[in-house]
Order: structure tokens, then C-alpha cells, then sequence
């Protein structure tokens, strides 16, 4: 999966199209700007398309509540107690303290709990435990999430978590001194339980001479009953199962509309793994949805991505539904086509290479509802499967979400960006001009080419990378991606009309890699999320090796700090010399190798240059993260009661959506 790296209520309860004046923001608070989407083409759908994706939203929707328990198991009686001390609240709402606690609701909205969605940093809250205490406490107990017992055992049980700085202080603890999984707050594993004890629970279960192997523990909490580690799955009847049951029931609304029987099959096979939490019913899914290359409309929808595991064992819960974007997915269909020669001709060693490239499909695709892990905070690209044999046997199916980057530019335009971070003048031009198509086919040629190409040496499982797997593979793919765009294959096969496209890519690449991604971090803080390491390692590791020649320079100006790439093709070289080791790295498990590579490059932070970019950002007045609120699906029905149609309302509220979903999407207990 690839995120959003690069920084950069006028229609409300308009039901039509789009009009050019559409408001992109709706809400801006702390370091978050929530946009909104556009979803054009919907209404060229047939009315069974439009109803398949109405009943496949209901349950990606539905999910909610397993993110937000899955990412600390506090996170529900404190989002349900704020949210009803928001709604039920008579004191005075204009209160500097209530704003605080209001802001406070709404970062926990958007990060899907009390931890920022990339820094994994605790939020502290800006108001007084002594507030909280008050407006609580003014509460009628009959509003409030009473799970833990009477009022004052809430408090006990939330307060700490929320306001002692030492407790749960990283949902994610990627410092590899340290026991990672004592030190993350989240909910995968029972307190006390160690990453020793982990390690060597799943180590056990991976055999060599297993080919096929599932992806153990991806849909479990693992806990200890008499002592003795087990799993909790996350299945009907299992843990989550409340929720899970609301899942089924609007998965198997869609079925009848399903386009054709391979995907009837894809959502009969997912109804069953809900079911029964069988990882080898995953798996047949997970092919079955690869081979799936002919729906129009498509989805996501379950325990998938495991960025939120330390380890990268278990994998939180998220959701996309979408469908085709047929004109700009003959881009992508292009790259497909070619996937065997970018794979022959990729700078890696020859043993690494896929002989025969399987199942590669690629699609632009328009979203129509984001849920999980998904959102507020979206992907741009997602590759799945995630199984390394499932890629080798069966392919992969990559997308590139057009109408979620075409949201990013249209809301960042004019901001002022490129001015204050962009040294030379043709730069400014070329991204200008390019840098739409450079940001989408970097992203085509990442999850389509890139997560897809290479293979595994014999003997190796996969998951020797630990905590510096999803690093380094982010970073394997991203270099394939900076590789080829700027190939002149990409100009022959009419990809790109000339190589500016890749220089305006490169250029803004490096100046983010090594400088103007740090507006993410706070001050005194290390780079702790995968992807932002990844863009660090990459940008940190070609300076230094390009030093000799010059190939990027770091120029000050009037005391600004600007990141100028001086030869495009031998920083080229070295994205080639860097996916070749990364390559083997992968290949052969080389833990302390990519170790090095990730310590060495993607952590550490310049507080000189860290300060000074946060000082000229700051002057910017710009958010430096953005996510978005989905469009509202609504139902038409026919005189018989059945729905006949489904119409879009463009919702201009991140409250009233939030407050939306927990009121008509919430299913778990606060305790689970």
C-alpha cells in the first residue's frame, strides 16, 4: 500500500454532480485538514452496479468499531464518552476547555483512536483531568459507555490512559533495542505478553518444505488462558463477532447483484472465512478475488494490511468499494502488459527474478466508500494479496485511487508550497506541469510492478525482516517505480511523452525524502512510521553515495535549505544500486542487513533542518496531513419497497459523519 507522502459547505445535500466550484475542505483542526471526494461516474452506472456498491458500503462501514479497539483497548469508552459529553453537554460550549475537548474528539476521530495515525505518538489532551471530571460527571450515566460499571470505575479506567504521558505512550514501537510488543499500546497481544514469547509462538507454525503457507495469526488477538498462549479469533461467534454478523448480513445483500460468478464466488468465500476464521479459506479468497479482472466494481473488505503490528503478524480491519475507471486504467493495462519485460530488465540480480510474471492486473479506480484502516486517513494505491506465494502462483491485482489524488491536488492548489521549498525555476515547471502524471504512474508502477516483481530465495518464509519488513518492502517498491519512470521505455510504449515527467518526480522525491516530510515529526522525535522511513532511506542513502559526483545538493539561500537534484540519470543509478541490495536484502531474509540499511538512513532525524522546515511550514499555514469523509449513499426505493436506484449526497461535516457512524455503524461492547 502506498500513502500519501508528498505534502503538499457550498454542496451540501446536492445530489447532482459536482459542479467546479466544489468545496474540497470541510474541517481543519491541530495537524489535519479533512477534504472531501468527488466520485464522478457513478451516475453512468447500471442500477445494479449502483445497489452492489450501496450494500458492500453498508458493510465497509460497519467494521468501525474493530479498528478502534484493535488500535488500543481503550479506545471505545474514551471515543464514546467524549462523544457524549459532546452531544449531551449544557455547560458552556464556548469555553476554551470545551474547544479543547472538541479537538481532542476530533483527532481521536480521525486516528482511529488516542494516537496519531503516523507519528504513533499518544495525544495528550489540552484541557484539565479536572474538566474532564466535571463535564463527565454532568453526564446522565444512562448516556455514557458503562461496560467497566458505574461512572467513577469509567473514569478510573480511562483517565490514566488518557492523560499519564508514561502509559500507552506509542501504539507502535518499531525501536528494535526494546521489546516491540511491551512497548506498543496496541491490541494484537494481551498485556504482558513478550515479543520473545510471540516470535516463538508463530516461528513454530512455519515449516520449510510448506510452500503454501497461510499467513498465521493475521486474524487473531493472541492472549494467555492457564498460562499458555492461544488465539482469539476474529470471526462470527468469535471475538468481534457482533460486528462481524452486521458485515455478513450486508455482504450477503450483495450477492444477488454481483456482476458475474467470479465474484459471487469472492464474496461467498469471504462470507465463509468470516465464518469460521480459517486462514486457508482466506487464502482460496484472496485467489479468487486476483482472478477477478473483469468486475467493474470491486472491493476490499476485512483484516488485510499489518503496519499496526510491530512484528507483522496481525493485520487491522479496513475497506474500500470502488469501481472502474475505464479510460485511465488503459494506462495501467498498458504497464500490465509490459510487467515481464520491466521484470527481465529490473537491475536486480537474475536469481531474484520471477521467470514467468502470473496474474499482474492493474486498474485506476474511483472510490465510493473508504472504511478501517482506510479512512479518514486514505491510501492513494493498494497491492493485495499480501501472501508472497499467493503473488508468485496466482499474480496480484494493484489499483491507483484517481479520484482520491485528483482530491489531494485539487485542495493543495495555490498553497504556496513550491514556492517556499522549490529552489529552481524549471523544477517549479516541470511539476507543474507533470507532476499529476509523475505522482499517479509512480504509484501504477509501485503496487502494480513493484510489491508484485522479485521472488524469495529457497528456504526463505518471508517474515525474517521483522519489524523492518514493511520498511524495506515499501521502499523495494518505490525504488522500481523511481527506476522506470524514467526509462525510455515509458516514453516508447506512450506512458509519458518525454523523460521531464520522471525529473519532476525525482526532484520532488528527494526534497521530500530528506526534508520537507519532516513538518510529520515532532521536534526531538525519530521517523517512526514504515513509509516515511522508506522515502528517508531511499532520499538519505542516494545523497550520501552521490556525494562524490555531486548528483543532489543541499543549497542554502537567504538561510533556507533547498534539495536540487543535479544529474537526473546518475541518481537514476543509484535507485537501481539500492532496489538491487534492498532486492536481496528481501530475498534472502537478511535481517541484520536490513537492519543496518533502516538505522543507518531511515530513522534519525537533523534537528537543525528539522526546526528550520518546521519553522517556514509553519508560516505555510498548512495541514501537513489530510484524509477525507465519504459521500453519503441514499437508497431509492420502488412503490414495492426494493431499492431500483442509489443516488450521492456530498456531506460537508466531519462531526456530523462521525457522530453518524457511531450512532448507526457501532456494534462492539467498550470491554471486548
Amino acid at each position: 500500500m502506498i500513502t500519501t507522502g508528498i505534502l503538499s459547505g457550498c454542496a451540501s445535500g446536492s445530489k447532482e454532480n459536482p459542479k467546479d466550484d466544489f468545496t474540497w475542505q470541510v474541517d481543519r483542526f491541530d495537524d489535519v485538514k479533512v477534504l472531501k471526494y468527488q466520485v464522478p461516474g457513478f451516475e453512468t452506472l447500471n442500477p445494479d452496479q449502483k445497489i452492489l456498491i450501496y450494500y458492500l458500503s453498508q458493510a465497509a462501514l460497519c467494521g468501525r468499531d474493530i479498528l478502534y479497539d484493535q488500535n488500543f483497548k481503550y479506545n471505545l469508552p474514551i471515543r464514546r464518552t467524549l462523544e457524549a459529553v459532546y452531544i449531551n453537554y449544557e455547560g458552556d460550549r464556548a469555553a476554551e476547555e470545551f474547544k479543547a475537548l472538541e479537538k481532542y474528539l476530533k483527532k481521536i476521530w480521525f486516528a482511529n483512536g488516542i494516537h496519531h495515525h503516523y507519528s504513533m505518538d499518544k495525544f495528550i489532551p489540552e484541557f484539565s483531568e479536572q474538566y474532564f471530571d466535571n463535564v463527565v460527571n454532568s453526564i446522565p450515566e444512562d448516556k455514557l459507555p458503562l461496560d467497566f460499571g458505574k461512572k467513577d470505575h469509567l473514569l478510573a479506567v480511562i483517565k490514566p490512559a488518557m492523560f499519564d504521558p508514561e502509559l500507552y505512550k506509542k501504539r507502535v514501537c518499531l525501536d528494535s533495542d526494546k521489546d516491540m510488543i511491551v512497548n506498543s499500546a496496541m491490541n494484537y497481544y494481551e498485556e504482558g505478553i513478550t515479543q520473545t514469547e510471540v516470535e516463538e509462538f508463530y516461528g513454530k507454525m512455519v515449516t520449510d518444505d510448506d510452500l503454501t503457507p497461510v499467513s498465521y495469526g493475521l486474524n487473531s488477538k493472541l492472549v494467555k488462558d492457564n498460562g499458555q498462549l492461544v488465539e482469539r479469533k476474529w470471526k462470527l461467534c468469535g471475538m468481534y463477532s457482533q460486528t462481524i454478523d452486521k458485515i455478513l448480513f450486508w455482504l450477503n445483500k450483495a450477492l444477488p447483484y454481483a456482476e458475474n460468478e467470479v465474484q459471487k464466488k469472492t464474496i461467498q468465500q469471504l462470507i465463509s472465512y468470516y465464518k469460521s476464521g480459517d486462514l486457508k479459506t482466506f487464502d482460496e479468497y484472496s485467489v479468487t478475488w486476483v482472478k477477478d479482472t473483469v468486475s467493474e466494481v470491486d472491493f476490499v473488505n476485512g483484516f488485510i494490511e499489518v503496519y499496526g503490528d510491530p512484528l507483522g503478524y496481525k493485520a487491522s480491519w479496513e475497506a474500500i468499494v470502488n469501481f472502474k475507471n475505464i479510460e485511465a486504467t488503459k494506462r495501467t493495462e498498458t504497464i500490465s502488459e509490459w510487467a515481464q519485460w520491466f521484470e527481465d530488465n529490473s537491475p536486480i540480480d537474475n536469481k531474484f527474478k520471477k521467470k514467468e510474471v502470473k496474474g499482474v492486473s492493474a486498474k485506476v479506480i474511483t472510490v465510493a466508500t473508504l472504511g478501517g484502516d482506510c479512512f479518514p486517513p486514505t491510501p492513494i494505491g493498494i497491492n493485495l494479496p499480501n501472501s508472497d506465494w499467493i503473488r508468485r502462483d496466482h499474480g496480484s491485482k494493484s489499483v491507483t485511487i484517481e479520484n482520491i489524488t485528483h482530491a489531494y491536488s485539487q485542495a493543495s492548489k495555490g498553497d504556496g508550497f513550491a514556492d517556499e521549498f522549490v529552489l529552481r525555476e524549471d523544477d517549479k515547471e516541470r511539476m507543474e506541469k507533470y507532476g499529476s502524471l509523475a505522482d499517479n504512474l509512480h504509484t501504477d508502477l509501485h503496487e502494480c510492478l513493484g510489491h508484485g516483481s522479485g521472488v524469495l530465495a529457497p528456504g526463505v518464509k518471508g517474515d525474517e525482516l521483522k519489524n523492518y519488513g514493511s520498511t524495506l518492502e515499501e521502499a523495494r517498491a518505490d525504488l522500481f517505480a523511481l527506476y522506470y519512470l524514467a526509462d525510455p521505455k515509458m516514453v516508447e510504449i506512450g506512458l509519458i511523452p518525454n523523460l521531464d515527467v520522471a525529473k519532476a518526480e525525482y526532484a520532488k522525491y528527494m526534497m521530500n525524502g530528506l526534508m520537507t516530510q519532516l513538518t510529520r515529526i515532532q521536534p526531538g522525535k525519530n521517523v517512526e512510521e514504515s513509509h516515511m522511513r522508506n522515502r528517508k532511506l531511499i532520499a538519505e542513502w542516494c545523497y550520501e553515495k552521490g556525494l562524490a559526483d555531486n548528483v543532489i545538493e543541499k543549497i542554502v539561500e537567504n538561510g533556507k535549505t533547498y534539495i536540487v537534484v543535479n544529474d537526473f540519470d546518475k541518481l537514476r543509478g543509484l535507485f537501481a544500486d539500492l532496489l538491487r541490495e534492498v532486492q536481496r536484502i528481501k530475498s534472502e531474509g537478511d535481517f541484520d542487513a536490513g537492519k543496518k540499511l533502516v538505522e543507518s538512513y531511515g530513522v534519525k532525524v537533523d534537528p537543525e533542518l528539522h526546526n528550520e522546515v518546521m519553522e517556514r511550514y509553519a508560516k505555510l499555514d498548512l495541514a501537513p496531513y489530510s484524509g477525507f469523509i465519504n459521500p453519503i449513499l441514499h437508497p431509492v426505493q420502488g412503490d414495492d419497497g426494493k431499492i431500483i436506484d442509489v443516488v450521492i449526497e456530498y456531506q460537508n461535516s466531519f462531526t456530523e459523519q462521525m457522530l453518524h457512524y457511531s450512532e448507526n455503524f457501532s456494534y462492539l461492547p467498550s470491554k471486548n
